[in-house]
């Protein structure tokens, strides 16, 4: 009894991580362990890789009929290479709700807070973009959404947040808006088969023959960042961890955007201690260990079983 008040109390008190406790979804009370200098709990976040990398968590209404606010999403952020590792949320239903338009505005690559894709104003400033250096502009990549937009149309503050450039990934357009698309519907579809998800998107910088090209390699621009150029992922993932009643699903996906065939999102699942070798990033370390164990070693039969 005291164990579990102790959980409640530590996530009500952590105002910096949620602004709300135990509401919509967000009463993570149960053991669990660090990920990595993270001491917060939330089943999303990946263990940190630190080093150069810097966690970012952004705070913002998630239902603007309701006035709920919390955590919107959060970012692992390498300072060094100028991009993100991940991103990762929650989803439910009240959050994925159509209540507002899909943010717009002209991509003027001014990175103003008024244009299409505006610089993160929760990054420390001396590692966002100079103003008037969008890096994705005329680099012929989509900025590539990883928190989509549509997951986030349940308030304004919430939606305009996902358009942040530490959001953003250089994807190839016929995969930004073919099957990348399609594997985000299938996650929203998923949000009617559990009370929860807990979702982590992002594509691979780390490791050279995870890199398909540099985004400066034909772009007008000028940007450096420690005179190194900005990764363009060869291979992008999602890990999806799925809660209903307590009991807990876990599936992966793992794809390469510049070579692949079917258009089928469960085409290219996989189960998470898969995706872990592959990433080498650790998903859901928060979970207890035996849960942990369980959910991320499924066989892809059963995984298919209990996802689709």
């Amino acid at each position: 009894m005291k164990k579990h008040l102790y959980f409640v109390l530590f996530a009500c008190l952590t105002g910096l991580i949620m602004t709300a406790c135990g509401s919509d979804g967000d009463d993570d009370f149960i053991p669990r362990k660090d990920s990595g200098s993270l001491k917060s709990g939330m089943l999303e976040v990946p263990a940190l890789k630190g080093g150069s990398s810097i966690l970012v968590t952004h705070v913002g209404t998630l239902n603007d009929r309701s006035g709920f606010r919390g955590v919107n999403y959060r970012v692992e952020w390498d300072t060094e290479k100028a991009s993100q590792r991940w991103s990762c949320y929650k989803f439910y239903k009240t959050i994925g709700a159509k209540n507002v338009a899909r943010y717009y505005a002209d991509n003027d690559g001014s990175l103003s807070p008024n244009c299409q894709y505006p610089n993160d104003p929760d990054l420390p400033a001396e590692f966002r973009f100079a103003t008037g250096e969008d890096p994705y502009k005329s680099s012929g990549y989509d900025h590539g959404h990883i928190c989509p937009s549509a997951d986030r149309q349940a308030a304004n503050e919430a939606n305009y947040q996902t358009f942040y450039i530490t959001n953003m990934q250089p994807q190839n357009n016929k995969f930004n808006a073919g099957i990348w698309s399609s594997m985000e519907t299938q996650v929203r579809n998923w949000t009617s088969k559990f009370d929860t998800l807990y979702v982590v998107k992002g594509g691979t910088i780390d490791k050279a023959e995870h890199i398909y090209e540099y985004v400066f390699r034909n772009s007008h621009q000028k940007t450096r960042v420690n005179n190194k150029h900005i990764p363009v992922p060869r291979y992008f993932f999602m890990a999806v961890l799925g809660r209903y009643n307590n009991i807990f699903r876990a599936t992966a996906y793992w794809i390469d955007q510049s070579s692949y065939s079917s258009q089928t999102p469960k085409d290219y699942a996989i189960n998470v201690a898969e995706l872990e070798q592959k990433t080498g990033i650790d998903f859901f370390p928060n979970l207890p260990d035996d849960i942990e164990v369980e959910v991320e070693n499924v066989s892809r039969s059963q995984m298919l079983n209990d996802w689709y």
